[in-house]
C-alpha cells in the first residue's frame, strides 16, 4: 500500500469513526429526550422511573424473586430491595412466600400496580401514536426499522 493510500485509508477511518461518534451522540440525545417526554405520560406521580421500571418488569415477567428482579433490571439486590420496599409501601407490589421454597419471597404486582402499568402504557402509546401518525409512510417505515435496531442495542 502506498503512503498516499495509507493516508487516505487512515483519513477514511477517522472520518467514519467521527461520523459514527457523532451519530451515536445525536442518537443518545434524541433517545433521552423522547424517553423524558414519555416518562411525563405516567398515570401516577408517586413512583420514580426506576420504581416504575421494576413494576413493569414484574407485570411483564410475572412473579420474581428479588434476585431475579435485580438481574432483570441490572441493579444490585440492595438497591432493588429499596425500590421494592417503596413499591410495597405504595401498595403496588406484594410479597408472598414461594410455594416451592418457603424461605424465598416472591414479588408480584398488586391489582393497583397492574392498573398503574396498564394506564401508563395506554397514555404513553396514545401520546406517541399521535406523533407517529403525522409522519409520512416512508418515515414510519424507517421508524419501524430503527425500532428493531434500537431493541437490538438495548439488549446488547
Amino acid at each position: 500500500m502506498s503512503a498516499v493510500s495509507a493516508a487516505e485509508s487512515a483519513s477514511s477511518t477517522v472520518t467514519t469513526h467521527d461520523a459514527v461518534a457523532e451519530l451515536s451522540h445525536d442518537f443518545r440525545l434524541a433517545n433521552g429526550r423522547l424517553a423524558r417526554r414519555l416518562r411525563q405520560q405516567q398515570a401516577g406521580n408517586e413512583v420514580t422511573p426506576g420504581q416504575f421500571s421494576a413494576l413493569c418488569a414484574l407485570f411483564t415477567h410475572g412473579s420474581l424473586t428479588l434476585g431475579e428482579l435485580s438481574e432483570q433490571e441490572r441493579v444490585t439486590p440492595p438497591s432493588m430491595n429499596r425500590t421494592v420496599n417503596a413499591l410495597v409501601e405504595f401498595g403496588l407490589v406484594m410479597r408472598t412466600n414461594s410455594a416451592d421454597d418457603g424461605r424465598k419471597v416472591v414479588l408480584s404486582p398488586s391489582d393497583e400496580g397492574s392498573d398503574l402499568v396498564l394506564k401508563t402504557r395506554e397514555r404513553r402509546d396514545a401520546w406517541i401514536t399521535q406523533r407517529v401518525v403525522k409522519l409520512t409512510t416512508h418515515e414510519q417505515q424507517i421508524l419501524a426499522e430503527a425500532t428493531t435496531i434500537m431493541r437490538r442495542l438495548a439488549e446488547s
